[in-house]
């Protein structure tokens, strides 16, 4: 058979994703593996339409297509998002119709599942038939283990080709209100305080609800909102994964285009910082993934702490909660506070979707206004306290060597909290674990404990 493989590595051949694909070629040398560097050449393929229809040529031909990637900032690289938005541009998605499909991809599990759940979406909207997923560790092929498991998930995917299995959908389509937002006056503005405002958005001249939330969001507020256009930032291109950063935050496009003095002097001394994006498939634009790419120059340490976060979208957020997911998890990754959400999906009533939508940018101005002058930072939920910790436990072990500018920050900010180290409890579990062996030992602690648990939080109550 004949699969495509498109590699979503902006290494090419040299990256660690691409070695789990040579494996499979290894042990199914019947199978014809064809490997296009997607992310790498993504702006020749951008530039050059022939090169563009050579890639889709080759999807048509194919028996099967392998979506192979790496984990950029919770999701798929900024060029490969690129390339599924030139697929619907450019009214290629037939050529991927009815084709088996499955992802593989190599990280430390951070957010994998939500890179995964993206791809998954994309084939089910490209009417592809998904037939599973992949998700190593980046040291499983290393693994006899790990190479048994690849094996299986290869051979269950060209079986599927094979005996052309039927695939259920997982994401139904979109189906996106046409709400046109008309602003109403501003009646009463939200006292800025002093504070500094950021808006960045990617708005294009076509996106008016963008555009017009963005501006009422910003007429909403007193005092100065700096409103930055993505499009006027001189990005030069996405991550390169060349790990440079990993020293001392030094990115190797330092000094090459205009985007690290940006987000230093720009994002790192706001107050308040609002994105506003507009909806591409199931993310915001591939524009907006490459400044989440490009702000790995700060490697894994929060380089924004502190700050009130907002979004404002347009499009069907609610339909795509993969998207929430990810965007709560990169604020929460920064320890910085979510203060809301505002979308131009209006309410049930039409009539009345666009004050609404007013009311709601009022809010959102109150509340980022009020939580930062409180300092406010609400606690994390798993996304956040998952997410560190795997982090925690790389940086201090395998990692550490590669990125020591992480290691640096995480004994800063006290990222190494292991629970070992508390020598109390170590010393408890080290007198009572072993009594609780004895019945009656067990029976009475299982008698107290309800009343155990609370008693600290009894004598907080009591001193307040």
């Amino acid at each position: 058979m004949k699969i495509t493989v498109l590699n979503g590595s902006p290494k090419g051949e040299t990256s660690v994703t691409m070695q789990y694909v040579r494996y499979i070629q290894k042990v199914f040398p019947q199978h014809d593996l064809q490997i296009i560097n997607i992310s790498q050449r993504v702006k020749r393929i951008e530039r050059d339409e022939g090169a563009f229809q050579e890639v889709i040529d080759q999807v048509q031909a194919s028996d099967g297509v392998l979506w192979a990637f790496p984990l950029y900032v919770l999701m798929i690289h900024g060029n490969y998002k690129r390339f599924i938005e030139l697929v619907w541009e450019r009214g290629a998605a037939d050529a991927f119709a009815g084709k088996h499909a499955a992802a593989l991809s190599t990280s430390i599990h951070f957010f994998d599942h939500t890179a995964h759940n993206y791809i998954h979406a994309i084939c089910d909207d490209l009417g592809m038939r998904f037939t599973g997923s992949f998700s190593a560790e980046m040291q499983d092929l290393l693994k006899e283990e790990g190479r048994a498991k690849l094996t299986t998930f290869a051979g269950s995917f060209f079986r599927s080709i094979e005996e052309d299995v039927p695939t259920p959908r997982r994401y139904a389509p979109l189906a996106a209100r046409a709400v046109d937002y008309v602003p109403g006056p501003v009646e009463r503005q939200v006292d800025a305080g002093g504070k500094r405002v950021v808006v960045v958005t990617d708005a294009e001249p076509h996106q008016a609800n963008l555009i017009r939330m963005t501006e009422r969001f910003e007429a909403g507020l007193s005092g100065e909102v700096e409103v930055i256009n993505l499009h006027d930032v001189d990005i030069k291109g996405g991550c390169l994964g060349c790990l440079r950063c990993g020293y001392e935050n030094m990115c190797a496009y330092q000094g090459q285009d205009g985007y690290i003095d940006f987000y230093n002097r720009k994002l790192k001394t706001a107050d308040v910082i609002v994105f506003a994006g507009a909806i591409r498939d199931r993310y915001l634009s591939s524009t907006w993934k490459t400044f989440f790419d490009r702000s790995f120059f700060n490697t894994h340490a929060p380089s924004l702490i502190g700050k009130q976060f907002g979004f404002i979208i347009s499009g069907p957020l609610s339909q795509i909660p993969n998207l929430r997911e990810i965007l709560e998890g990169w604020v929460q990754m920064q320890r910085s506070n979510l203060a809301g959400f505002v979308t131009d999906e209006g309410g049930a009533d039409a009539a009345g979707d666009s004050a609404e939508t007013d009311g709601l940018l009022h809010h959102l101005a109150e509340r980022l206004i009020w939580f930062s002058d409180r300092e406010y930072v609400q606690p994390q939920t798993f996304l956040g306290v998952g997410g560190i910790k795997i982090f925690r436990d790389d940086m201090w072990g395998r990692l550490r060597i590669a990125f020591q500018a992480d290691h640096r920050a995480y004994k800063r900010l006290g990222v190494y909290d292991f629970p070992q180290r508390d020598l109390k409890v170590r010393a408890l579990n080290a007198l009572v674990a072993p009594l609780m062996r004895i019945p009656r030992v067990r029976e009475e602690f299982t008698k107290r404990i309800k009343e155990g648990m609370i008693q600290p939080y009894q004598r907080v109550l009591q001193d307040g």
